[in-house]
């Protein structure tokens, strides 16, 4: 069995609330006896993309003792992610930041897709002819996961749906000709959602930081869009059986040491 951890949207800045929320989070993770296949981030890492944020999540985050991949959200800068993160200098401060683990029997693709200075996204040319050639090397019958940070598809919050992924036919041709991509998993809309895009799953991620109100819920009008506090930080486990079920689990992780205390945050 493949079990893979995925948070989404911690938005790690400068104050206490956000580090107290992911590093309870990770916390979580690494005080379950098990070994996960991977954990993964998908996309809002930092808030303002500064590099003082990006030393944190790479002391509190990718020092997991599960292996750790992350790809780029809205909030967050490709200079400083790559640099920080993963310790490269590209030739193109903006080009796309992109990442692939090959594990034992499964395949994990984390695109990019953010569009520097906008909120909404989009995969570039330069990442969906990385994911093509990457789907063309993958043995057949072996399984991928394709991860980003926007969903290509309506989630029903007009906000989220508002800056989405566009141009999402792209993507949907590319997987068409590779049926070994088993799911999409994605993050940016805060709240625990499941639907299909290209015939596949897409299984989005909740927030850690907050918790995006549905429309039903916004009882004082649009402006009224986000759980802050009211609710946990929470997470995704995919599993993936050895006759290929895929079955999603959410999880609330839960604040304070057991005593009840709060955190001291670095």
């Amino acid at each position: 069995m493949i079990v893979i951890a995925h948070l989404s949207d911690i938005h790690v800045d400068g104050g206490p609330r956000s580090r107290e929320r992911t590093r309870a989070t990770m916390e979580f993770l690494d005080s379950l006896a098990y070994d996960f296949d991977a954990v993964i981030v998908t996309g809002d890492l930092a808030d303002h993309g500064t590099e003082s944020e990006y030393r944190w999540i790479r002391d509190h985050v990718l020092t997991s003792r599960h292996p750790v991949l992350t790809c780029p959200g809205n909030h967050d800068r490709r200079d400083a992610f790559r640099r920080v993160l993963l310790g490269a200098e590209p030739s193109s401060p903006e080009a796309p930041v992109n990442q692939m683990l090959r594990a034992d029997g499964f395949v994990l693709a984390l695109c990019d897709s953010s569009v520097p200075g906008k909120d909404e996204g989009l995969l570039e040319d330069e990442t969906l002819a990385w994911l093509e050639a990457e789907l063309a090397r993958t043995p057949e019958g072996t399984p991928v996961f394709v991860g980003f940070h926007h969903p290509p598809a309506t989630l029903g919050i007009p906000f989220v749906d508002g800056i989405r992924q566009f141009g999402e036919d792209r993507l949907a041709e590319l997987v068409r000709r590779h049926p070994s991509v088993t799911a999409f998993l994605c993050g940016h809309s805060h709240t625990a959602a499941a639907t299909t895009f290209a015939g596949r799953p897409l299984l989005v991620a909740p927030g850690v930081v907050s918790t995006s109100k549905l429309p039903w819920e916004q009882t004082a009008g649009p402006s009224d869009y986000v759980y802050r506090d009211e609710m946990a930080p929470s997470l995704a486990f995919h599993l993936l059986s050895h006759d290929g079920r895929l079955t999603t689990h959410y999880r609330s992780v839960p604040l304070g040491n057991p005593s009840g205390a709060r955190r001291t945050m670095a």
